[in-house]
């Protein structure tokens, strides 16, 4: 979850947008899910005593910008990772496995990608697609990673036309993480890709 810091109460909270709740809902009505404080790495202990099998790393918080947060989704990505459960990333999702997989990031044009709503070129060979599909998609981030710069452990999905990385999927496990975020008001060919993409990532069926 997203940490913000209140100051008229001096304190910090684990806080999850509304939006999530109602996609949730309508995306895997039969699926139960949970919220996952940040706990560090006692986040691990947290997810055996609930048996959690799938995790959505949600977007907000630069990497960086709370230490609390990174421990614990760094911690949550090994533990995932050792044990092949899947991850699906959105937007900071898509930014901490990119980190944490040694990659980095660089700072995006705020016209194209705050705020706005632009282009991606999806591949070809995913989901069925004959050819490189246009999908415009929604867009809200501060930092990006270059096409030129991703690491090698991942897979490129789909791009900008800036040359930015859009979406990818890990090439050794069930990871995938996008740039833009399903939970917002997208339209329907993003609807469509963000479904099949949690689909298929996280296992839920048809």
């Amino acid at each position: 979850m997203r940490v913000d810091d209140t100051a008229s109460q001096n304190e910090s909270r684990d806080c999850l947008a509304s939006d999530w709740w109602k996609y949730m809902a309508v995306l895997c009505p039969g699926t139960t899910w949970m919220p996952l404080p940040n706990i560090g790495k006692d986040v691990v202990d947290y997810v055996q005593q609930w048996q959690l099998d799938g995790f959505v790393f949600t977007g907000g918080n630069d990497i960086g910008s709370c230490l609390q947060r990174d421990c614990t989704e760094k911690t949550l990505l090994d533990h995932a990772m050792h044990n092949t459960l899947p991850v699906f990333g959105v937007c900071r999702g898509l930014q901490l496995l990119h980190h944490f997989e040694g990659g980095s990031l660089i700072r995006c044009k705020s016209r194209t990608h705050l705020a706005q709503s632009h282009l991606v070129y999806i591949r070809s060979d995913i989901l069925g697609f004959e050819s490189t599909v246009e999908i415009k998609v929604n867009s809200f981030h501060n930092w990006a990673i270059s096409e030129s710069g991703l690491a090698p452990s991942l897979e490129l999905i789909a791009a900008s036309n800036d040359g930015c990385v859009e979406a990818v999927r890990h090439r050794a496990f069930p990871i995938t993480a996008v740039q833009w975020h399903p939970e917002r008001k997208s339209g329907d060919l993003q609807a469509i890709l963000d479904r099949n993409l949690i689909y298929q990532t996280l296992g839920l069926g048809n």
